[in-house]
This record gives C-alpha cells, structure tokens and sequence, in this order.
C-alpha cells in the first residue's frame, strides 16, 4: 500500500513539475517582444550613416546594411531574439561606419592645413 502511494506521489510530482516546465517555456517564448523600436533606431542609424559614409567607411556601411537586411528577415520569421541581436549589431556597424567617415575627414582637413601651414613656411624663409 506505501509503494503505491509513494509512486502516485512521484507522479503527481513529476506531472507537476513537467506542467511547470512547459508553462515556463510557453512564458518565454511569449515575452520576447518584437523588436520595433530597435529596428526603427537601426534603420535611422544606417539611413544617417549612408551619406557621410558611403565613400569613406563602405565596408563598414555595408555591414550594417547587410545586418539590418538580416534583422528584418527574423523579424519577418518572427525570431525576435534574432531580429534584435542583429539590429542592435546593425546600429553599433552604422555608428562606426559615422565614426570612421568623420576620422577620415578630420584626417584629410589635418593634412591640408599641415600643407597649408608648410606653404606659408617656405614663403616667408624666402628671400
């Protein structure tokens, strides 16, 4: 008689424990949210990157291009989790892509007035 009631009891416990674990996959997969505001500030970023950084960060610009692309093909998949890791990827690309564009361009401005500054030398040692 306590064997049976012993196994009744493992198995209220195991059923149990198995309803839990079923409830907690099912919460989990239902709280990942989409991710819209993140793709929305994804897309801006690589909007505002294109111009400034197509001619001077392409490889950059195109990585953030190539992963906003992939964001928006989980999110169609309904991969939130995807979606969001790749778009936050794609924002991080574009803000260096911006970032390399503006160095570049300080870059040049240095050495023009390095040039400039070299002209004016040799002007006034001039006899």
């Amino acid at each position: 008689m306590k064997s049976i009631l012993h196994s009744t009891s493992i198995r209220r416990r195991l059923a149990g424990a198995t309803l839990g674990l079923v409830a907690l996959t099912l919460a989990a997969c239902a709280g990942v949210p989409e991710p819209r505001e993140q793709m929305a500030v994804s897309r801006a970023a690589v909007e505002r990157a294109s111009g400034p950084a197509a001619a001077e960060a392409p490889v950059e610009l195109a990585a953030a291009r190539d992963k906003i692309a992939r964001a928006t093909a989980a999110l169609a998949k309904k991969d939130y989790v995807q979606a969001r890791q790749l778009a936050e990827q794609a924002e991080a690309d574009a803000v260096l892509a911006e970032a390399r564009a503006r160095a570049r361009r300080s870059d040049q401005a240095l050495t023009e007035v390095r040039e400039s500054l070299r002209a004016l030398r040799a002007e006034l040692n001039r006899p």
